[in-house]
């Protein structure tokens, strides 16, 4: 049996409202085997439970463990050779991705998220080449890496069986091709050989082997509505009911895909998916930078969750996602760090101070986003979009033990005005070399720069070593292609629609 105290200076448990939380000063929080059993004032507690290992100090600002709503991958697309380029014509630059391997890759881009103060990731798998038995091995592969470092993840895998490079049927955009690029583009889509049941039996696979798991579970991702047929949108919403689990669906990330919603079903993205009952609180929209006002209020009346990827949206060219008006109207919303980053990397604390500073709209009125308001948003917004809901997300009793400890003296060294409020200072200046130890599950999984799971620099080494190897036969000629492709998918969507014809919505006045 695990008990311990962890004291703090002052410790933040959650957010009330957009302008207060809950804040103890001298606050300690008691876990045994990974569950809160009391929160209070450490002198008061210390003395009901003398005999309680006692980790953190007076110096320590304690908070809930931060939950990444939106995560693909560990090297970036950068790393790989994929430089920042509009949407549409990014996914062509990601043919370049070395073959790798997903147990050390996925540790790295763990280490980033943990050493920040992430606890909970909501991990988007895709594109694993192979049938049924290679793709399940690769998603194994995957959780174990997660499952090693300690951090608790929510698992899908991205289904896609249509449409898969541009919005359009796999096989009329091969017919459009010269005739030399038609066998490497055939030879490109055939990489991936899973069929229709196949994503099915995958998930039903993966939600039996795991989801009693204590840090792992396993929930549902339609990649998005071009890269689904309205069949498989069915069978994903009727697996989603049976099994009650949440489904994470990239939905509206560019105007090109308002546009291919309008012409696939004469509606709004947002519409089309309703027709299949994928809307309400299971379904979290990720992106949905184009949303129209119509668009919120449905997702407001039926309480589908939305996450934010503001690094994402802006490396892309995707646009400014309406967060005023998502919150204005109640609607949960989470942060993801996608991809990755402003910076290329998984730094949650940047990522909140991203998106507490990109929707500051002009004007003196209460509506943009406050430090509550986005803290929420990392913790108990985030929370909820995952299959352990209310379980994480906040510090009461009950609850999972997830927690992150900030070192004060980061924060307000060499000076901070004595009334400043607290979760302000720690959004607006804490930074990564400040995060003290990040616990999971009541397990310290890092302090003081270290993991106490995993080797860093082991794992990072033979990470390294791996991805010196001459490139396969199947890299070079998917290097080639990548770069061929480029003008035909350029010349796709050079007139696929009139910009007047879909013009952002940021205001409430907006009609979009």
């Amino acid at each position: 049996m695990s008990v311990t105290l962890i004291r703090s200076r002052s410790l933040i448990t959650h957010v009330i409202d957009r302008h207060s939380w809950n804040e103890i000063e001298g606050g300690s929080v008691l876990q045994e085997d990974g569950v809160i059993k009391a929160v209070g004032r450490f002198d008061e507690l210390a003395r009901q439970y003398p005999d309680a290992q006692v980790i953190g100090g007076e110096n320590d600002i304690l908070l809930p463990g931060f939950i990444n709503g939106h995560h693909h991958v560990g090297l970036t697309p950068v790393q790989l050779g994929s430089p920042d380029m509009p949407l549409e014509l990014w996914f062509v630059t990601r043919m370049v991705s070395r073959n790798l391997n997903l147990y050390l890759d996925t540790l790295y881009s763990a280490f980033e998220m943990i050493a920040s103060g992430v606890t909970t990731v909501q991990h988007i798998h895709g594109w694993v080449p192979g049938g049924l038995k290679q793709v399940e091995a690769g998603a194994n592969e995957v959780i174990r890496a997660y499952r090693d470092i300690g951090m608790r993840v929510s698992y899908s895998h991205a289904v896609r069986n249509q449409n898969r490079l541009v919005y359009q049927r796999d096989e009329d955009f091969t017919a459009s091709l010269p005739s030399e690029l038609q066998a490497p583009m055939r030879r490109w889509y055939g990489r991936i050989s899973m069929s229709d049941e196949d994503y099915a039996l995958l998930f039903e696979n993966l939600h039996g082997q795991h989801q009693k798991s204590r840090r792992a579970r396993i929930q549902l991702a339609p990649a998005n509505l071009h890269w689904c047929s309205d069949d498989m949108l069915g069978r994903l919403s009727d697996l989603s009911r049976k099994y009650d689990v949440p489904l994470h669906m990239h939905l509206l990330e560019t105007a090109y895909q308002k546009e291919y919603a309008r012409r696939r079903g004469g509606c709004t993205a947002v519409e089309y998916i309703g027709r299949f009952g994928l809307l309400g609180p299971r379904m979290t929209l990720g992106h949905g930078v184009w949303l129209n006002e119509k668009d919120i209020e449905r997702l407001a009346e039926t309480g589908t969750c939305v996450c934010h990827n503001c690094s994402s949206n802006f490396r892309l060219r995707s646009g400014v996602a309406a967060l005023n008006q998502l919150e204005a109207k109640g609607i949960n919303t989470a942060i993801g760090i996608d991809e990755a980053g402003i910076n290329d990397d998984r730094d949650m604390l940047q990522e909140m101070r991203m998106v507490l500073r990109a929707h500051r709209v002009p004007g003196m009125d209460d509506s943009v986003p406050t430090a509550a308001q986005v803290f929420r948003m990392a913790t108990s917004g985030g929370a909820r979009t995952t299959p352990f809901g209310e379980t994480i997300g906040s510090i009461a009793v009950g609850k999972a033990a997830d927690l992150v400890a900030i070192d004060w003296r980061q924060i307000s060294y060499p000076y901070l005005d004595s009334d400043f409020p607290l979760l302000d200072a720690v959004l607006l200046r804490a930074k990564t070399k400040g995060v003290q130890r990040v616990i999971c599950d009541g397990e310290v999984i890092y302090e003081e720069g270290r993991f106490t799971r995993v080797d860093q620099a082991a794992s990072l080494g033979a990470l390294h070593e791996d991805l010196q190897r001459a490139l396969t036969d199947d890299e070079v000629e998917r290097r080639g292609l990548s770069k061929a492709l480029l003008p035909h998918v350029r010349a796709f969507y050079a007139n696929y629609f009139d910009p007047a014809d879909h013009q952002p919505f940021y205001r409430p006045s907006s009609k979009a």
